[in-house]
């Protein structure tokens, strides 16, 4: 579609009226707050808004994704938009209801890179997408399911976004049992209804352009946001095959690491000096994502149940260490404090890490890690200057972080080679602590076995011998083996 014409918008507007009317199922609009899910949800909003109202007889409910480390700026933008969406549709008696989801606590970023010390995502190792993001749509869409039995999914996937989008959706075309709708795969009795799957970016600024936002959330200042996340500053509408797209500006995740660099972050600090305050997390977004060696050390040569893994003639690495995951949090609550000072008022009640998650983190770290010093109350206090009040997590009651710190120090002095020592011991420790206070100490010599086989090695080049040798005697059985075949 080279260029949208009025007979365009009205063919789709006339589209989505006869596809609301055709049944009782239950609309679920995805939005994030950017130009695709703006124009449809716009679109379906003014396509009601022409029906009579006793013709408006089912929900469309309008969710929107927060990870809780999304773009600031659009975190606000789109927390706002939903604001006056909600206010604007009671008014107009549209049966339009948003919906702000968020990843359960146990899912978040910090929690998994923080708390559980998972390296952070990248493209062999993506875990933060299916937690952060498709789960609490999906939590969502369940529930409609359980409640309605069907539901009708309105995105705004376009085929022009990518070769490879283009070939799923022509995919699911090909298989729609009814005009306009494809099979949802994830979900049975769930359909996918793309209203504006042949525009072209170009297409999608027109039309915001064009026609004014219903519910009052301005559509010249998203072409803005989107113009300054492009390193060029600019956001044409009319291009020619060479100038780059506004389209092509992606926002997500301030500590995204699936990319290079966060080149939207960056452009939107360059391009306006009152965004110059997001510097400190563009900074820790890099820090985080360090070179693949700086991030190796960081992390335990272990798997988290203290197995080795052996991959091209060395030790894949585990979780962060304790050192590495304490580091993260203390850096991250000094760019939070930073932030909310040089920061716009918009962002001084916006937390970078949520007070559920330092507790689910605390949690780990002294139930899965028994690092029962506890260190984290202490950082909390230093960095922030305000005190850490949580009462509902059960501590060891005999050990603390003066008993870690001698433990520590006498290991060292006594067996210095023996680096894994002061933490079997205080995994021990730990474990018959917190069984005195249980009756039932079945699995109590299964725990203790456990945490001794985990630091079964001195250090780091000890468990690289046996995993060499482990694996040189698992390729010659294998030799022999091809060789008695032949024979």
């Amino acid at each position: 579609m080279a260029n949208l014409t009025r007979d365009d918008i009205r063919e789709v507007i006339e589209t989505i009226k006869g596809l609301y009317l055709e049944d009782m199922i239950p609309w679920i609009c995805g939005y994030s707050g950017g130009k695709d899910s703006t124009a449809v949800v716009q679109l379906v909003w003014m396509a009601l808004s022409e029906l009579p109202a006793d013709k408006l007889k089912k929900t469309v409910h309008v969710i929107s994704t927060d990870t809780l480390v999304e773009s600031p700026v659009v975190a606000i933008w789109a927390t706002e938009s939903l604001r006056k969406m909600k206010e604007r549709a009671k008014a107009a008696e549209l049966p339009i209801i948003p919906h702000r989801l968020t990843p359960t606590t146990t899912n978040t970023f910090w929690v998994n890179l923080i708390g559980r010390g998972y390296p952070y995502p990248r493209r062999d190792f993506r875990w933060c997408t299916d937690r952060l993001k498709i789960d609490a749509s999906n939590r969502f869409i369940k529930e409609v399911l359980d409640a309605e039995s069907e539901a009708i999914l309105v995105l705004g996937s376009r085929k022009a976004e990518s070769a490879t989008r283009k070939a799923v959706m022509e995919g699911y075309e090909k298989k729609r049992y009814r005009e306009n709708l494809s099979p949802n795969g994830s979900f049975p009795n769930s359909y996918v209804f793309t209203p504006i799957e042949n525009w072209q970016n170009d297409n999608v600024w027109q039309f915001l352009m064009q026609y004014e936002n219903p519910w009052g959330h301005s559509n010249k200042d998203l072409l803005a946001m989107y113009s300054g996340a492009s390193a060029d500053g600019e956001c044409p509408l009319v291009i020619d095959t060479s100038t780059p797209s506004c389209g092509n500006s992606r926002f997500g995740c301030w500590v995204c690491t699936m990319v290079a660099e966060d080149k939207s972050m960056a452009a939107m600090i360059q391009n306006d000096e009152e965004k110059s305050w997001m510097l400190p997390m563009l900074d820790f977004r890099n820090y985080i994502a360090g070179d693949w060696e700086t991030d190796r050390r960081r992390r335990d040569f272990r798997r988290r149940d203290g197995h080795l893994t052996w991959y091209n003639d060395r030790l894949v690495h585990g979780p962060y260490t304790q050192e590495t995951r304490e580091d993260f949090l203390r850096r991250l609550l000094q760019v939070e404090k930073l932030v909310h000072e040089i920061g716009p008022d918009s962002i001084k009640e916006v937390p970078l890490i949520t007070m559920e998650e330092l507790k689910l983190i605390r949690q780990i770290w002294l139930d899965e890690f028994h690092e029962f010093e506890d260190n984290l109350p202490k950082i909390y206090e230093e960095e922030t200057g305000k005190p850490y009040q949580d009462g509902s997590i059960g501590k060891n009651k005999y050990f603390g972080a003066a008993e870690a710190k001698i433990l520590k120090e006498v290991c060292d002095d006594m067996y210095g080679e023996e680096e894994l020592l002061p933490q079997m011991l205080k995994a021990l420790l730990d474990v018959e602590a917190k069984a005195a206070a249980i009756s039932n100490k079945r699995n109590v010599i299964n725990n203790l076995e456990k945490e001794i086989k985990k630091a079964f090695y001195k250090n780091e080049e000890e468990a690289q011998e046996i995993a060499s040798a482990r694996a040189d005697r698992l390729t010659e059985a294998m030799e022999e083996n091809d060789r008695e075949f032949v024979e």
